[in-house]
């Protein structure tokens, strides 16, 4: 997040502490998560509010925890005295290692670690795009831990999911490569997918692809132990509105609202979209 310069602005005295101070609290730690020691980003801020749940935030493929609604996100905590946790994948943003190195296991891993480093008590978990894939994932695997009878420290107050992509790499990817594009992956073991949201080409890996098919959630029925809103962009081209409820087929629990929105595209960041999303994270 940027920050004007307060230097000659006018402000108080105190008001340029608070802002020194939240220029403090959004700047960057850093972890290292599994065996290769991979370095992670992290921007924790602490909340203020005791009964509100905290907000964990898990972002897009190929996109960071600057983005308009990560930062909107944290901004919402900030007015509301939530805590709020925002975090780089290993290859995005400001975390270390290469992007091509990237499977949907080794983010997972990553979004564990640092929910489960910086998150405490009861947690919203918001999910865009390859996030709600991750979201969902993480709530499995706490429920795996609860059922085992481990404690935790940490509980799902609710899901708030952002054109989910669950099993993405296999449904909305492979199935719809062509086979050129196949035999390049599968030779290669990389094809340079060109992207809607910038000048260069990102790399689909056969790693990603395989790994993948690891996680796949949409085969049966998804326990989340919590409940879930998902707004979903009826002009999405990446992730089809279909998908999404397909995604609600598996949601057991009685508790889930789908939204979807005529004129919304992938990305869910108008104004408006904004609004929405937090007004769902409101609900908890």
């Amino acid at each position: 997040m940027k920050f004007p310069d307060a230097s000659g602005s006018g402000l108080s005295e105190n008001a340029e502490d608070e802002m020194e101070g939240d220029r403090r609290m959004t700047e960057p730690v850093f972890i290292e998560v599994g065996e290769t020691r991979r370095r992670i980003a992290v921007r924790a801020r602490p909340g203020t509010a005791a009964d509100a749940p905290g907000l964990f935030w898990l972002g897009g493929f190929h996109s960071d925890m600057q983005g308009t609604k990560a930062l909107a996100l944290d901004a919402f905590a900030a007015e509301t005295g939530r805590a709020c946790v925002r975090f780089d994948y290993s290859g995005h943003g400001e975390s270390g290692g290469d992007f091509v190195d990237g499977t949907i296991g080794q983010w997972l891993e990553e979004s564990l670690a640092v929910f489960r480093a910086f998150c405490q008590g009861s947690q919203v978990v918001i999910g865009s795009s390859m996030g709600g894939w991750l979201a969902l994932l993480l709530a499995r695997e706490l429920l795996r831990e609860r059922r085992a009878g481990k404690p935790a420290a940490v509980s799902l107050a609710g899901m708030v999911l952002i054109a989910p992509a669950p099993d993405f790499t296999e449904e909305l990817m492979w199935k719809d490569f062509s086979p050129e594009i196949r035999a390049e992956i599968e030779r290669k073991g990389r094809w340079l997918r060109p992207s809607e949201y910038g000048d260069e080409p990102y790399p689909i890996t056969r790693a990603l692809i395989e790994d993948g098919r690891r996680h796949l959630l949409l085969g049966r029925a998804i326990e989340t132990g919590c409940p879930v809103r998902i707004l979903q962009g009826r002009q999405d081209p990446d992730v089809p509105w279909r998908h999404a409820f397909a995604l609600t087929e598996r949601l057991p629990s009685d508790d889930v609202v789908l939204t979807m929105i005529r004129d919304g595209d992938h990305r869910l960041s108008r104004p408006q979209d904004i609004a929405r999303m937090l007004a769902a994270v409101a609900e908890f």
